[in-house]
């Protein structure tokens, strides 16, 4: 069989995964991802270890596919996207850690921003907000605190940028390039001119011949080096697509009005906005879906984050004990009817859409004897159900006519929250076959680009396996409005919480 494969650098893992044209996976192989936080507000990956990851994953994904005599004919990338990470591209060395998407350690830069009025300039070329979840106050950071004047040859990029770089032959002629979908998250791109803004590189100070060359998300920009994956060897990489975009298009959201969420570490909805910039809506931000270059137009998307979903199932499980692996949970939450008055807020790193509130922190209120573990759980999955029907109200509030909800992402195996998001959206949440849309949609792009599938005929190829109706819940409703109470008092504890320093996280 002719495959495509996609590499997945994800948050929390690494995975390689092979689908056949019709977007149907043949096969996976996984690695998880270390999480460093040397301090409180800090995320950082190690970009060696992502490297190492993708060539393991890809090493046993290739050996067995090649076992069972199928030929991979193009490979796309997908990535977490605003991660930012700073080489030498004169010998593959990493500079400093990278700062993980979740980081805030810049959120100090990011108000004096707003306080300077500069976020209304970012706000207008960018379609993004002032925010520490993006990449150029990152990259401005790095170029402040880490020791990187030793680079001979700099690079600031993202994970997209690492893992085309290492594949198409790293210091030996590797393609460093990103694409629209990824660039449209660094505060950096100018969304009307497609071109990385002189202005904005100026206010971050950040050399733009330290940033990788834009190419379109769908199109050939090398192919895999020698002694990188030899079985992989020549073979086209194809594709690159920031993961909720490469989700959009797993989830064949190629329509205005379509929406898709996907509930990973964090959660992410976005809705199709068509071929022209749409205008600004309050709580949400404009970024490119993607850019088919020969094959097709540059798609906007508008788009909603929260910064923690799977991530406090993990809480849960890691730092809690309350469950031994992160399935367990949506049957420990469906036992119980209710949260029994609990309420959480998984403000661990802030809250992105549609308040964008660094200094919020995670809550958990109205607790009595009364709670157990089982309302706790509870508490949590509903907690993930009401931040999408406050995304979704955002999109609405922006006169979005939303058409159809398609869910992916591992917490979407849970009927649970599937349900809570159709009752608290008034819409049907449509389920798929797979809920690997990221990878899937990675790949796809990349089939495309080959020549190997057509968009039209990828239109009539997604598979459903579950769908949920919208509920009347009056129940519901009573717990929303005491969700949103309490993501109110959530947002005054950042005043309390001392900021982490530069010199503490070296102590």
């Amino acid at each position: 069989m002719r495959v495509l494969l996609a590499v997945d650098a994800g948050t929390t893992g690494v995975r390689a995964l092979a689908v056949d044209p019709l977007g149907r996976v043949i096969d996976v192989a996984h690695r998880d991802l270390s999480q460093s936080y040397p301090v409180p507000g800090w995320v950082e990956h190690d970009a060696h270890e992502i490297l190492r990851l993708v060539d393991e994953t890809l090493h046993e994904l290739t050996t067995r596919l090649n076992d069972a005599d199928h030929e991979v004919v193009a490979i796309g990338i997908t990535n977490q996207r605003e991660t930012t990470v700073a080489i030498d591209r004169s010998d593959g060395r990493a500079m400093a850690p990278a700062i993980v998407w979740q980081d805030r350690r810049t959120a100090a830069r990011c108000a004096s921003l707003g306080d300077a009025g500069d976020d209304v300039v970012i706000r207008a070329r960018t379609g993004l907000t002032a925010d520490p979840y993006f990449s150029a106050t990152k990259m401005q950071w790095l170029l402040e605190h880490a020791p990187l004047d030793g680079a001979r040859e700099l690079g600031l990029c993202t994970v997209d940028t690492l893992v085309a770089w290492h594949l198409t032959g790293g210091t030996d002629g590797g393609a460093y390039v990103t694409d629209p979908s990824n660039a449209s998250r660094t505060m950096l791109y100018d969304l009307d001119e497609a071109a990385w803004s002189p202005a904005l590189c100026a206010l971050f100070s950040v050399p733009t011949d330290a940033l990788a060359t834009i190419v379109p998300s769908c199109g050939v920009i090398g192919t895999v080096g020698q002694g990188v994956v030899p079985l992989l060897a020549g073979v086209p990489v194809a594709g690159i697509l920031g993961d909720q975009q490469a989700a959009l298009f797993g989830q064949r959201c190629t329509s205005a009005g379509m929406v898709k969420a996907t509930f990973g570490t964090g959660a992410f909805l976005l809705v199709h906005a068509g071929q022209a910039r749409p205008p600004s809506v309050e709580g949400l931000v404009t970024t490119v879906a993607w850019d088919l270059g020969e094959h097709g137009a540059r798609s906007f998307a508008l788009e909603a984050s929260a910064f923690v979903a799977g991530a406090a199932i993990q809480w849960l499980r890691d730092e809690l004990g309350l469950i031994e692996a992160s399935g367990e949970v949506g049957v420990l939450a469906a036992s119980v009817t209710d949260a029994n008055g609990a309420t959480f807020v998984p403000a661990f790193t802030g809250l992105g859409s549609p308040w964008w509130d660094p200094s919020a922190r995670g809550t958990l209120t109205g607790l009595s004897r009364g709670v157990t573990r089982s309302h706790v759980a509870r508490a949590v999955v509903e907690s993930l159900g009401f931040l999408g029907r406050a995304m979704l109200d955002a999109m609405r509030l922006g006169g979005i006519e939303l058409t159809e909800l398609r869910v992916d992402g591992g917490a979407t195996a849970m009927d649970l929250l599937c349900q809570l998001l159709a009752d608290g959206a008034a819409l049907t949440v449509r389920r798929p076959s797979s809920v690997e849309a990221t990878a899937i949609g990675a790949a796809l792009i990349a089939g495309v680009a080959v020549d190997e599938l057509t968009l039209a005929g990828l239109e009539g190829s997604w598979d459903q396996a579950a769908s949920f109706s919208p509920r009347e819940d009056l129940a519901g409703d009573a717990a929303y409005a005491a969700w949103l109470d309490a993501v109110s008092r959530a947002r005054t504890l950042g005043d309390r919480t001392p900021s982490p320093t530069h010199d503490a996280a070296h102590q």
